[in-house]
């Protein structure tokens, strides 16, 4: 309820609310404020269900990146153990090739010497040689016999 006084004074104007529509009005007013409330909330959880998505979708990718790094440095180890493991065995072949070669010429020459030997004797006829050779990983033996006729 109000009174209103005209500019000059001399009028009167009574004004009379209704009770009911202005509590149906402050009703209405508070359910907007709780529908803007619900509104909002819901807004604010779409948007930190968003989030929550791009941040899983983020940490999705960063995992996939990470295994790939990890799987690129696993292929690269790999790849130095398995030329450096290349390159010893092919050094180790090489040494044992060398030391068997260096005790064939041993050998070769100790032939050398007992067919020099052999031949400058008066008696070739009287006698043969007959031999074998046995070569294993680690020694290369040659067994001479001397056969009489």
């Amino acid at each position: 309820m109000g009174i209103q006084f005209c500019t000059n004074g001399h009028l009167i104007l009574i004004v009379i609310e209704d009770i009911e529509e202005t509590i149906e009005w402050k009703l209405m007013q508070k359910k907007k404020e709780k529908d803007k409330a619900w509104w909002r909330g819901t807004l604010v959880r779409r948007t930190l269900l968003h989030m929550a998505l791009r941040a899983w979708i983020i940490q999705c990718w960063w995992r996939t990146t990470l295994l790939r790094m990890l799987e690129k440095n696993r292929r690269a180890a790999l790849i130095n153990f398995i030329t450096t493991e290349r390159a010893v065995i092919k050094l180790q072949s090489l040494v044992r090739m060398w030391r068997i070669h260096w005790r064939y010429c041993q050998v070769l020459n100790a032939l050398y010497v007992i067919q020099s030997h052999w031949q400058c004797h008066n008696c070739q006829t009287c006698a043969l040689l007959r031999g074998h050779c046995v070569a294993t990983a680690t020694h290369l033996q040659f067994h001479i016999e001397i056969m009489n006729c």
